[in-house]
């Protein structure tokens, strides 16, 4: 998705009640609601949902649905309305009629189920209608800046400014100042599992304004659409009747899966726990690790019985400690244990990318390279395959990274190869029809092992 340039009115708000939070910890906010509706907040939120793409939800209704209503001049009802922009799509201002007159109600949300990376398991994923996204959107762009001011700066995910490498690069700054004894955490569930009451209250520690609760009450306790393989749908409301769990994939989601997330990570810190064990917390979304000087099996315990108190479950299964640098534990993506330096062969801690990331990109090319793909041009699968290596390699570039690259390199060649000779019917392995040469300089396949050389580290 490309970046959006945020309106300067969105941003002059933003700014406002950013500056508002960070003056005031104590102070609630009460007008807000009317905000979401302003034309400008309405008109980037659907913006920003339409950039993002995503399939429509239990109505059907897609961006180009909308975008052809918009050229039929909208319904009588948005024609009557005076103070509705006209110089923006009808639909958009019978939506944001709707909320002026508190007459939206939510729809069900669409669930679907994507695998699991590297897992037979397969992850529920909410796909809410596109009405619902671009409302969500218009308040998260509200409440963002209220609860950014109060967010920890040991939480990572969905933040302005930070990202999952530079939670990679803290918990490598750690590791090489003595935190080497790891609580690797993983709990169960954690979007299906955060308690409305408890949510509820951390959201009102700062939004007093209760049309603003009600619409995020609404969105967490929404009916779920499922299908099953003969096409029946079925409908349930899980959420409402056990007080808990989040749509996993809604907008407003990652701002209320961090507000939850920082009730444990500020009591480790308010509590003590965090300069009495020496362990540091580290958070991405549902990820943590603690980092730890030589009290881990202490900052475990304690751990699970604070998560226990937030009515969270800790996955016995996958949650351990880790002693480095004899072992070596997986985060984010990235393994971290001991590296050997390619210059002097002396031993350090470093991550670098895991078996399973290596796994998942290789299981991806084989994806673009299908037989099922023969029908395209060798252009178009390669600007494919050039996507997917450089996404990959923009983040897999911290610590020791050529062994990766250059095992990814191999595959890729050794693919597309092997793609080319299916197309044109030719037998064998391609190397003489083929060669390198024709690979990365006449169709242009981006050479990973090259690209090292751009890395920080190799020009420090």
């Amino acid at each position: 998705m490309g970046h959006l340039e945020t309106p300067p009115s969105v941003r002059k708000l933003q700014t406002a009640l950013h500056a508002k939070a960070k003056a005031e910890p104590e102070f609630r906010f009460y007008l807000l609601y009317d905000k979401m509706y302003r034309a400008d907040v309405l008109s980037f939120a659907y913006a920003r949902c339409k950039a993002n793409g995503g399939a429509a939800g239990v109505d059907g209704q897609t961006f180009d649905d909308i975008e052809a209503y918009g050229g039929q001049g909208g319904s009588s009802a948005d024609r009557k309305s005076p103070d509705v922009d006209t110089g923006w799509n009808p639909w958009l201002g019978e939506l944001a009629e709707e909320l002026r007159n508190k007459t939206y109600r939510p729809q069900a949300v669409r669930r679907v189920y994507i695998p699991k990376p590297n897992s037979k398991k397969m992850r529920p994923l909410g796909i809410a209608t596109i009405r619902d996204r671009v409302v969500q959107t218009a308040a998260m762009l509200v409440l963002e800046p209220i609860f950014e001011a109060d967010l920890d700066p040991e939480q990572y995910a969905y933040r302005a400014g930070k990202t999952a490498l530079d939670a990679v690069e803290t918990v490598n700054r750690l590791l090489n100042l003595g935190y080497t004894a790891v609580v690797d955490a993983d709990l169960r569930g954690y979007f299906d599992e955060i308690p409305h009451g408890p949510l509820m209250k951390s959201v009102a520690r700062r939004i007093s304004d209760r049309h603003m609760l009600h619409l995020i009450k609404m969105w967490i306790e929404a009916t779920v659409e499922e299908t099953d393989d003969r096409g029946r749908k079925r409908r349930t409301t899980l959420n409402r009747d056990e007080h808990r769990g989040i749509p996993q994939g809604s907008p407003i989601s990652p701002l209320l899966a961090n507000l939850y997330m920082r009730r444990l990570v500020l009591w480790w810190r308010q509590s003590g726990a965090r300069r009495r064990l020496k362990a540091v917390m580290v958070n991405y979304a549902d990820d943590l690790v603690i980092c730890c000087k030589g009290t881990a099996d202490v900052a475990m315990q304690t751990m699970r019985e604070a998560i226990k108190k937030l009515q969270l479950a800790v996955n016995e299964d996958k949650t351990r400690i880790c002693r480095l640098p004899e072992e070596r534990f997986d985060f984010l993506g990235y393994t971290f244990g001991r590296c050997y330096s390619r210059k002097t062969g002396k031993a350090h801690l470093n991550s670098k990318p895991s078996k399973k990331s290596i796994k998942r990109i290789c299981d991806a090319i084989g994806d673009e390279t299908g037989r099922n793909r023969t029908l395209l041009s060798a252009e178009k699968v390669v600007k494919r395959l050039n996507a997917k290596l450089t996404g990959w390699a923009n983040y897999f570039r911290l610590g020791p990274v050529s062994p990766a690259y250059r095992a990814v390199d191999a595959h890729a060649n050794h693919r597309l190869r092997q793609w080319l000779c299916e197309k044109h019917r030719i037998p064998g392995r391609g190397g003489h029809r083929f060669p390198d040469h024709y690979l990365y300089e006449t169709l242009g396949l981006v050479r990973l092992p090259g690209l090292t050389r751009h890395l920080p580290w190799a020009k420090a």
